[in-house]
């Protein structure tokens, strides 16, 4: 194994935590990958991992080789990205995660024409609402609304989508239409929590030119975007979501809009990812894809609007 590639699959190691996982995401046998490290470790003359029979960490020597390599490969990658050749025909496997509504609802519905563009990427796509920990799992890219307080990471926002506040009919006739925010204290939500455990969200709406947050009770929580909507749809209480998620539940009338005078804030959703990939090719055509995709789709909602 040449040393280009034993410091790629050291760095995996050390994400990973794992021999087993690095060397299935590299694609090469396990006892390929022990050999290529205990030569590394013999080349170096120190030891860079500490085995255990749970997992794999770096020592104090591993982990400041491990910055350095981290560097170098960045800077590598970033040098085969200045050929123009490989700019525009980037190649290698790209790990995204995203909530499953914009994976079946905006971003898979177009990903032929990603695939058409760079037909040298495979793509590998996630979906959950779960924080997702990008070095040691191997994503290159996360997709998530709400404002970026992971300092670690790069933000780029893809949009800022509309949101509507709505319940079922059914829960309308037996809590009654609230005519204004001052009402809703007579009224249910549905809950929602992260996998973190994060959780109480409440809404949040513009009176006066101000935006002002109501806390209410509720009697059931989820955390999963696609429940948060079917427990609306079974009366559980009031949901505020980005309207695109409800489109067709409120022109069927199966959700209907609450407190339409007073809008809510915009969501903002953005792509985030370690500043280690910021100079990938793979990752910079993914994102440049992503925004122009979110752009048609949100522009043509307000168009609507207005």
């Amino acid at each position: 194994m040449d040393r280009f590639t034993s410091l790629q699959l050291f760095t995996r190691i050390v994400e990973l935590r794992s021999f087993s996982r690095a060397a299935a995401a590299l694609q090469i046998p396990r006892a390929t990958a022990t050999y290529a490290i205990q030569e590394l470790e013999a080349r170096l003359g120190t030891r860079l991992l500490d085995r255990t029979t749970r997992q794999v960490s770096p020592t104090l020597d591993g982990q400041a080789f491990y910055e350095r390599c981290i560097h170098v490969l960045s800077e590598l990658e970033d040098a085969e990205s200045s050929l123009q050749h490989v700019a525009s025909n980037p190649r290698g496997v790209l790990r995204i995660d995203m909530h499953g509504t914009h994976a079946t609802k905006i971003v898979l519905p177009k990903i032929d024409d990603f695939r058409s563009r760079y037909p040298g990427i495979d793509l590998v796509v996630s979906s959950g609402d779960r924080l997702v920990d990008l070095v040691r799992e191997g994503v290159d890219c996360v997709i998530r609304a709400g404002n970026p307080h992971d300092s670690s990471l790069v933000a780029r926002q893809l949009a800022s989508m509309p949101q509507v506040v709505c319940a079922s009919p059914a829960y309308i006739t037996d809590f009654g239409m609230p005519q204004h925010p001052d009402e809703l204290s007579s009224h249910y939500v549905v809950k929602f929590f992260t996998s973190s455990g994060a959780g109480d969200y409440p809404l949040k709406l513009f009176v006066d030119g101000q935006v002002r947050t109501y806390a209410l009770d509720g009697w059931m929580s989820v955390n999963d975007a696609e429940n948060y909507v079917v427990c609306a749809l079974r009366g559980c209480g009031l949901i505020q979501l980005p309207r695109f998620h409800v489109e067709d539940e409120l022109r069927d009338g199966r959700l209907i809009e609450v407190l339409g005078g007073w809008p809510s804030p915009d969501l903002p959703l953005s792509a985030l990812y370690p500043y280690h990939r910021q100079l990938s090719p793979r990752v910079r055509v993914f994102i440049d894809w992503l925004t122009k995709v979110y752009e048609d789709r949100f522009s043509r909602t307000f168009l609507r609007a207005i």
